[in-house]
């Protein structure tokens, strides 16, 4: 039985191990809690193997682009994430592709933090910009899938620690966009399709992600007890969502046959994306910069904005930690002072 556990005062996680009634405790030499628990296993793998008089597994010598492929092979087939993951890997591959995965370092992935940083820094964009008012989250990104793919070249036994271990994130600027009812009514107003414009309402009026929406299946749809069962998210566990009397107008205005799967659909077809008719609304309604994913913050924002608790926003957003809803709670002054004011009234 392996387990993990920090010393007072230290960040590093240790390994303690029982077998055959003897304990075997070391240092997993990293503070990331998922590599260290994947370096007790893999200690424990060696523990058992030389009891049993076997050999111990040699770490087999791979390039990076071969694992890779094989982590990318291993994802889920959301097409956002292999977006994501693919674009991160753009960047990265062409760094480390003559490198073997056992010859990557902590500071080869400093090193590769420090010139992406130049690099973002060095884009027209943002030019004449301060450091502190450029937003490094696509770097952050790239860094967050190399430390899930080095994770997975340790459980797959070709490493015994993330190099990303330790790596310091950029910053990354808050967006946050909100809209107000006149210009919910514009976007809304400004979509050439029906299509298009059901997809708008349903996203402000329920928090939900682009993909979300786009594989929503009538059997998740529960009009009668006005609810709705958000499965398969990025999260990975379910969530249900109320059913508002505007949304279930536009639910009820959808057609519907057996045949057909999806809520949102092009002729019973599932549909893959609608950024284009997207980005047609938003020109129509004269708004700029405005991104699809940002209708999830403006539901947030309504919801705190008027009084609704960050727990119950979170949950209805499918936050798993209260640290992600914490970004709107500026936007609900009055109802923090009321809470105050609720338990030692007012002066």
């Amino acid at each position: 039985m392996a387990s993990i556990y920090r010393k007072k005062g230290n960040d590093v996680w240790y390994y303690c191990i029982t077998y055959r009634g003897k304990k075997y405790q070391g240092c997993t030499k990293t503070t990331d809690k998922q590599s260290a628990r994947l370096i007790a296993e893999a200690k424990q793998t060696d523990i058992a193997r030389e009891k049993n008089d076997l050999p111990a597994l040699k770490k087999t010598v791979v390039n990076f682009p071969t694992v890779w492929q094989e982590y990318y092979s291993s994802l889920s087939n959301e097409s956002a994430t292999l977006r994501s993951k693919g674009g991160a890997a753009k960047h990265f591959l062409p760094i480390f592709e003559n490198k073997s995965i056992i010859s990557i370092s902590q500071m080869d992935i400093e090193n590769y933090r420090l010139q992406r940083k130049l690099e973002t820094v060095e884009l027209p964009k943002n030019a004449g910009k301060r450091e502190k008012d450029i937003s490094f989250r696509a770097v952050n990104l790239e860094l967050t899938t190399l430390s899930h793919f080095f994770n997975f070249c340790i459980k797959k036994g070709y490493l015994d620690k993330n190099p990303c271990t330790g790596i310091k994130k950029l910053n990354e600027l808050s967006r946050l966009k909100t809209l107000s009812d006149e210009d919910i009514n514009k976007l809304i107003s400004g979509s050439t399709n029906k299509l298009t414009r059901d997809l708008i309402t349903f996203l402000i009026y329920t928090g939900c992600r682009k993909g979300e929406a786009l594989n929503l299946k009538w059997d998740d749809v529960d009009l009668k007890n006005d609810v709705i069962a958000v499965k398969g998210t990025k999260t990975k566990y379910d969530r249900y969502i109320p059913i508002s009397k505007p949304l279930k107008a536009i639910l009820d205005g959808i057609e519907k046959s057996q045949d057909v799967l999806y809520v949102f659909n092009n002729n019973g077809a599932k549909i893959g994306d609608f950024k284009r008719s997207f980005h047609t609304a938003c020109r129509n309604a004269g708004l700029k910069d405005l991104r699809i994913h940002d209708l999830r913050h403006v539901f947030a924002s309504k919801m705190v904005m008027n009084g609704t608790s960050l727990y119950i926003t979170g949950e209805l957003l499918g936050h798993r930690t209260t640290q992600m809803t914490k970004r709107y709670s500026h936007l609900a002054p009055d109802t923090l002072k009321k809470a105050v004011d609720d338990v030692w009234g007012k002066k």
